[in-house]
Order: structure tokens, then sequence, then C-alpha cells
């Protein structure tokens, strides 16, 4: 026991030097601030519906009325039941957000250097070089949580797969299971999907290793029992995963039905996101020397260079004073690359790319080449338009590559790649395997490659016209000067970094030298690797992420707060909905049932009705969207509350039901439907269980009696009462969800359709009825039964492979 603990005692250590850093780094939540993320302050406005609702009933509602007009929460933070795994991920994040994020990438990757039988030493090191890489770091300080949340469970799962592939089976299996379940609970299957690809190039690599070595059985076998880990990961989540599959096609990453833009023009037509729209953030070729020098292109869009720079004196001649130059200064637009928007360069190190091209020398085998594999693919597809045969390649046959934008980001592997390879260049370099003259040869050409490339860009950066995309905007409001000055900052920054690159190459291949020389102590030159790469990484980290971040825990908790406006209509305490033309995207769905909001996956149909209306302030679909009070602006600027008399209500009889041939034909139709007295449908799922006429046209005697009113109202359940002499077809002023709306009349389960191209609409038969909605998806039943039984069935396994270990030691 004694000896056990012995060799699980550096561990310990480590990984509270883990927390230790953590917190150190997010300091601020010690003294109970939290980091201000602007788009988690979206998902705040987002879900406080549903958080509201689970807080007044303690039950879970899997729709909301705040956003959209009303969509599923399944990417909201919705919580299934029996989601035991996600239980295990919360306990991990046991500190205060975002330590627990930074936390989880240094444990993750520490792992990962472990089984791939990397001293403790040198694991830690690693963890410190992926961890604090400034890309991981950024998307922290934006609020990309569920983005980094699955980064971080990158490594862990890859343990697992290594360790299979090493012949420890059982352990590699419950591994994969667990770390492929936590990368799942993470929901970011963009991040998922590019891990995807990494795995495959390993798995390329160990197939050719295999054949080479004639182990093609133990290779089959390894991925057999990989294939049975992921699935039964998969079914550790399969509410979710089920969710999201159904949902997935009812919004905008499923397939149009339109062929036609707004203006009418010819629309591409595809089974995910428009091509531009996956292309937007396109990586500039010229731009992969961010990795290498932090401000190589200027950095982000808001660099804070103070007062020392030519930007700050443009602002003092344009009349700024010296607080308000001051000011503009810490946001100056730097960046002079091709994306439209950029946080901050996606840094890895000058120190971690030195280390990996010295290893690139000395590394050799499956390991190198898989390693070396997913850099090259995850920085060619980054490239997007601007590598477009590739790109176009992907979009077209690479299944599901078209459902996912942001194509820069797939640089999260090669941000995964390159730290591994480079500490396994201090593991050959520390080891006795390789011949000294070997190691100093590739000290000798990695210091050239490295330092060389420093040193040209310092010799010809007049060659660079440091012009940016946004500069005509600010030489049209600011003049010529202001942007000479702007590009004078630009190549002093250019230059200050790349010297600072420099000084770090030399600094780093002068303790291999040292090491080499026997002049330095092994462990001393571990110490100043970790050293040099904590200066380096944290050095730029820090320009972008720090303090100054940090807020107090209610301006996080509560961001927006009421203007009167907003008090004027929560006065109101009917149903209905709200355009904000004055504020941003989800602060209307923190006090309203918005028609707007923010989330990169609304359902298809409806978005297609904003693009086409709503934007345009349409005031005969805000009506049908029962569109109560419009927000604008009086004369002094100040947000009023329009009261919109016209808007149809909760629910309504037409006198007429039209059926229409094409989804075009449809949407083109609302901008001049007479929406209160007739609708429009395309097709039906069930004619004859929806419409009692299967003709394409169908009238319905609507008297002046006739009614329909609501009388209970819940995020997910509407009741209404309807009072009509004859057979009547209604439409509701909801948003159409196919998947889990059940509708009743009188307690007996009916059914709905889809009108208006995004509404619902139902026949009533004559005379006193009570029409219930209900929000009662099967996906969640169906889902939580399959979680429960898989739950059970790794528990079970977990047990079965402990009690195996044990007896076999």
């Amino acid at each position: 026991m004694q000896f056990s603990f012995k060799k699980t005692l550096p561990h310990l250590l480590v990984l509270v030097g883990f927390v230790i850093l953590s917190l150190a780094y997010f300091s601020p939540v010690l003294k109970g601030k939290q980091i201000f993320q602007s788009d988690i302050v979206q998902y705040i406005g987002m879900s406080k519906q549903q958080k509201d609702f689970r807080a007044e009933t303690g039950e879970e509602t899997y729709w909301t009325n705040s956003a959209f007009s009303g969509m599923p929460t399944y990417q909201l933070g919705a919580k299934y039941p029996h989601n035991y795994i996600k239980k295990l991920d919360l306990a991990l994040r046991f500190l205060p957000r975002p330590a627990d994020y930074l936390f989880l990438y240094l444990l993750s990757f520490y792992v990962l250097l472990l089984v791939l039988k990397v001293d403790f030493k040198l694991a830690a090191i690693g963890a410190l070089a992926f961890g604090f890489s400034t890309y991981l770091i950024i998307i922290l300080g934006v609020g990309h949580n569920s983005k980094a949340h699955a980064i971080a469970y990158m490594p862990l799962v890859l343990s697992g797969i290594l360790l299979t592939f090493q012949r420890k089976y059982i352990a590699g299996f419950l591994l994969t299971v667990v770390a492929m379940g936590l990368e799942i609970v993470a929901n970011h299957f963009q991040m998922t999907y590019y891990l995807m690809l990494l795995v495959i190039v390993l798995g390329i690599a160990y197939l050719i290793d295999a054949y080479k070595k004639k182990i093609l059985p133990h290779y089959f076998k390894s991925v057999g029992i990989l294939f049975a880990a992921v699935f039964l990961s998969i079914a550790l989540n399969a509410t979710g995963i089920l969710a999201t599959k159904e949902y997935v096609k009812e919004s905008t990453r499923g397939k149009s039905e339109l062929t036609i833009n707004p203006d009418g023009s010819p629309k591409e037509v595809t089974s995910g996101l428009d091509r531009d729209y996956i292309t937007q953030f396109s990586y500039g070729i010229l731009e992969t020397f961010n990795l290498y020098i932090p401000r190589f292109m200027g950095g982000g869009n808001g660099e804070n260079l103070g007062k020392d720079s030519a930007t700050y004196e443009a602002y003092r001649k344009l009349g700024a004073s010296p607080t308000q130059a001051l000011q503009e200064s810490k946001r100056a637009p730097m960046y002079w690359g091709d994306q439209p928007i950029v946080e901050a360069p996606a840094y890895i190190g000058a120190v971690v790319l030195f280390l990996f091209v010295f290893a690139l020398f000395l590394v050799k085998g499956r390991l190198k080449w898989w390693l070396v594999g997913g850099t090259i693919l995850s920085l060619l597809l980054s490239y997007g338009k601007n590598l477009g045969f590739l790109t176009d390649f992907f979009i077209d046959y690479v299944p599901l590559y078209n459902k996912f934008r942001a194509v820069s980001s797939i640089q999260v592997i090669l941000e995964l790649c390159i730290p591994v390879l480079a500490i396994f260049g201090l593991v050959k370099l520390f080891n006795d395997f390789e011949k000294k003259e070997e190691k100093l040869k590739a000290l000798k050409f990695s210091a050239m490659i490295t330092g060389g490339i420093a040193i040209l860009f310092l010799l010809f950066k007049t060659s660079f016209d440091f012009a940016g995309v946004n500069d005509g905007f600010y030489r049209q409001n600011y003049g010529q000067a202001f942007i000479d000055a702007i590009k004078s900052d630009r190549k002093a920054i250019f230059t200050q970094d790349t010297m600072r690159t420099l000084i770090l190459v030399l600094l780093s291949a002068g303790v291999i030298w040292a090491f080499l020389k026997d002049k330095l102590k092994e462990k001393w030159a571990m110490v100043a690797f970790a050293a040099l790469i904590l200066f380096d990484l944290v050095g730029v980290d820090r320009r972008y992420v720090n303090n100054d971040n940090f807020v107090s825990a209610m301006q996080v908790n509560q961001p927006f707060t009421k203007n009167e406006a907003d008090k004027e209509i929560l006065k109101d305490t009917t149903h209905f909905r709200v355009l904000d033309l004055v504020s941003g995207q989800s602060k209307p769905s923190y006090y309203h049932n918005s028609l707007s909001g923010y989330h990169a996956a609304g359902l298809k149909r409806y978005r297609e009705v904003s693009d086409w209306y709503i934007s345009q302030n349409n005031i005969n679909v805000l009506n049908m969207l029962n569109t109560k009070y419009i927000i604008v602006q009086d004369d002094n600027g100040n947000p009023v509350p329009y009261a919109n008399e016209e808007a149809n209500g909760n629910a309504w009889f037409v006198k007429t039901l039209e059926r229409v041939n094409s989804a075009n034909e449809e949407i083109n139709a609302l901008d001049s439907l007479d929406n209160k007295n007739k609708a429009i449908y395309t097709y039906v799922n069930k004619p004859k269980d929806l419409l009692k006429e299967s003709r394409a046209y169908n009238s319905f005697d609507v008297d002046s009696l006739a009614s329909i009113v609501l009388i209970e109202n819940k995020p997910n359940y509407l009741k209404y009462e309807s009072n009509n002499s004859n057979d009547g077809f209604a439409v509701f002023s909801e948003v159409y969800y196919g998947n889990g709306w059940k509708t009743f009349i009188d307690g007996k389960e009916a059914a709905h359709m889809r009108v208006n191209y995004t509404l619902r609409g139902m026949e009533i038969p004559a005379g006193k009825h009570i029409i219930e909605f209900s929000f009662d998806p099967d996906v969640v039943k169906t889902g939580s039964k399959i979680a429960l039984a898989s739950s059970v069935l790794f528990g079970l396994l977990l047990l079965a492979g402990l009690f195996y270990e044990f007896k076999k030691k």
C-alpha cells in the first residue's frame, strides 16, 4: 500500500498544481466575481423562461416561447431524466467557472500523455502547453463554453482509444465509454465531429503500422472494442442525441424546401448550411503565422495599445480628450487579416512550435504521422474558401461537414496535436535512445528553421501593406492620416511580437544546447521549459482574458435591466409577442415572448419567415404572430412601446383553407395574405385525418359569435376554449413543430397541421370545446429509458472489469 501511495503521490501533487494554476489565472473567482462572457449573456436572455419554469414548478419544459416565437430547449440547456453521465461531468467541473474548464484542459491532456507513457513531469509541462494555448483561453473569455467543454474532453477520448490499441482492452473500453460520454455531454457536435476526423487519421496510421507489423487481428479487435465503447457512450446520452437528431431536420442545419431567396433569385439548395455561411470565417493562408507570432496580423479587432501609440495620437489630433483617446486606443482595430471578426490570434506558442519542429527530426513511427497528419488536415481545412477545392470537396462529399460553420475553428485539432508532438521532442531529448549527435543536428535545423522564419519577417516586413478589410470605414470617417497611424501601430506590434518570438526560440534552443553540452541538468532544463511555456502563453493570454473581464456575480446573473417600454408592456398579463427594434437579440427574451433571439440553430421555417418578412417589419406577418407590442425609439432616442391593435390574437377561425403547390408559393403568399380570414398550406401528413375533404380548397362558415380564447398558458402547455355554431378551422399564432406537440379536443387526442408556412392550424367541430396543446416529446421518454438501461449496463461492466483486474493481480 505504501509503494502504491508513493506512485500516486506525484500525480496528486500535479492535480493540486492544476487546481492552483486554474484558480490563479482566474483569481477573481475567489472573490465571488464572475467572468463577463458576451455569448453567455445572450444565453441567459434566451434561457430565462425555462429556468424560471424549472424553479417555480420543479419540472422541466422542453419548449420556450421567449425566443423566435417559440422553439425547443434541446440546445438551451435542457435537463433530461437519468442523465447520469452529466452528473459525473458536473462532479469533474467542481471549480468556479471558467477555472473549471481550464482545469479540465490540464487534467485531460495530462492523462493523454501518461497513457502515451510520458514521464509525469513532462506530461505536466505538456498540459501547460495545451491548457494555456491562446485560443482555448480566448473562447472562455467570450463565452463559448460548450466549445471549450468539448475540447477539454478530446484528449481523454484519445486516451481511451490509445489504451485499447496498447492491448489494455478493459481499461481502454471503460475509459473510452466514460470519456466519449463526457464529450457528448458537452453538446458541441462540431467539436466532436472534428475529433472524429482526427480519430480517422489516427486509425489510418495505426492500420498501416499493424499491416507492416502483421498484427491486423489485434487492430481489428481493438476497433471492434472501440465501436462497442462508442455505442455505449451514445446510449448514455441517448435523450440528448435523439432529441438533437430529431430537431436538426427542422432547424437551420436541415435542408430547406425553398429554392428562391427573398429577392426572388435562385437559392442554392443544400442539406446543410449555405456555402458562404460555412466559409465566412476562413483562415487566411498568410495568417498561419499567427500560430507562431501572436500579432503577426495585428492580433484582434480591438487591441489595447495605450498612450504610447500612434493611434492614441491620431485620436488626440481628431479632437478627442486624453481620456477618450486612451479609451479608444484600448480597442484599436489592429487586425488586418481577411476574417470579419477576430477576438485574438490562435497563438500556439513560439516555444511549443520550436519543440514541435525539433520533434519532427527525432520522433518516428505512427505517433508522429497521425499527429502530423491531423495537424496538416486541420490547417488546410481551416483555410475554407482560401483553399476552395478542398473545402468544396468536404462540403459536397464528406457526410455532415456542411452542418457546421466557422471552418477556422477546426484548428482545435492542430492545437491538440502540436503540443503532443512537442512534448515528445523533449522525451527524445532526455532519453538515451538517440545519439547526442542526432539531437544536436535536430537542434541546429529546428533553430535555423524557426529562428530563420522570424528573421526573414523582420528583414522583409516592409513588403506587407498592413491594410485591413475594414480600413475603408475608418478612412471615410476619420481620414487617411488616421489610417496611416493605424498601419504604423500594426507594423510596430508586428515587429515587437516577431522579436519576442525570436528571443523565445533562441532561449529554447539555448536550454537544449546547454543540456546537451552537460551545462544544465535535466531537471533544470524541464523547469526552464515549463517557465518558458508559461511565460510565453500566459503573457499573450493575459492581453485578451484577464481580471478586467470579471464583474460582480449580480451583473452576470442579471445582465439586463427593464427600460420604460419593458415596464409598460409587463403590465399586460395576457399572452402575446413583442418585437423589440431597440435592444439586442436576446434581451427581449429575458422579459417577453420575443420574435427575435440569439441562437445558431433556430427552427428553419421560422428563420426563413424572419429573413423574408420579420426583418422587414412586415405588419401582415407580425399580425399573424400576435405581435401586440413593437418597441421603437422616440424622437429623444428613448424606447417606447407601440401597441399594435391589428394583431390577430392567440387564435382565430378562418373562412378559407387553401392548398398551394410549393414552399416557394406559400412563403411568397404571406406578404399579402388576408391571414385573418384565410390560411394556406402546402402538404399534410395525413390528409384524411386532418381534413374532412380531400380537395385542395376548403370553405368554412364563420358567424359573428364564433370565438376561440386562450384560457391558460405555460411554455409547454396551452389551453383554449372554443365556441362555434359550425365546423371550423382555427389558426393558432404558435410556431409549428410536429415532433412533440400533442393536441386534444375535450381530452381526446386530435391532429393539427402546419399552415401559413410556420403556424399551427386544426379543424374544430361545431359547439363548445376545450382545446389543449401539450409539449410532451416522445423522444425524451424513449431516450431516458435507453439512458437508464445503458447506465445500469455500464455500471455492471465497470464492476466486472474492476473485479477481473483485481483477481488478475
